[in-house]
């Protein structure tokens, strides 16, 4: 009898660690790049429409890039993770245009006893040239090598100094934004079926070589920088 209950709770353990892995399967919930963008754009209207987003509102301006994963998918039992596709723009401080959107994934795993999921809609804000580098790169962590912060809510709120401010609206089991040691990647396949052409991250959003009139919608939201607009640091 022992023995059998043993292997009944194995058992039992093993399709639950089977049916966590398959989480991060279901956060590539998107089958075109055009329609994550929609998403993305969707997602920015509300970040700008909530109230506790004043500090966002008033200094996304001054932003070197804008990383929008409209859904990161979190869940677990004694094993969490994290996965999501998100987009990003960069912003070109002496031409003052927002580039077209790069493609990139979100994945992370950390250990613990947690239960429960949430979905929540990120975006981060990459406020110096240290941290749009890190983004260029073919495969980085965040945290790794520039501080990321969790940015201020509320309209007294102060940021940190810091490379990267990360901001969410999330509803379920877990609270905040915790984005330390996230591995981001590029998606080119994504971001060649975007444009028609095999494309490089640096010249879709430094070079600005690329486009797409599909994003459009997007980038009208986004704000004409401050003459005096100047990242927080280097």
């Amino acid at each position: 009898m022992l023995f059998s209950c043993r292997i009944f709770l194995i058992a039992t353990v093993a399709i639950l660690v089977v049916a966590f892995f398959r989480v991060p399967a279901r956060a590539d919930y998107y089958n075109e790049p055009a329609e994550l963008v929609d998403r993305a754009t969707s997602v920015y209207r509300r970040f700008l429409a909530d109230p506790n987003m004043e500090w966002f509102r008033n200094n996304v301006g001054a932003a070197r890039g804008i990383l929008i994963v409209p859904q990161m998918l979190r869940g677990g039992f004694v094993v969490g993770g994290s996965g999501g596709r998100g987009l990003l723009i960069a912003q070109d401080l002496v031409t003052n245009k927002w580039s077209a959107p790069a493609f990139y994934s979100l994945a992370s795993v950390s250990i613990g006893l947690q239960i429960g999921a949430d979905a929540s809609e990120i975006i981060l804000l990459i406020m110096t040239d240290r941290g749009l580098n890190a983004m260029l790169s073919t495969d980085y962590k965040l945290g790794a090598d520039v501080a990321i912060a969790i940015g201020p809510v509320g309209g007294s709120a102060k940021a940190q100094t810091a490379d990267i401010l990360a901001f969410g609206r999330s509803q379920g089991a877990y609270g905040g934004v915790s984005l330390e040691g996230a591995a981001i990647s590029p998606l080119d396949d994504w971001n060649a079926r975007y444009y028609g052409q095999g494309v490089q991250i640096f010249d879709i959003l430094i070079n600005q070589k690329v486009d797409n009139n599909q994003a459009d919608s997007l980038r009208r939201l986004l704000p004409k920088p401050r003459s005096a607009a100047q990242p927080l640091g280097r």
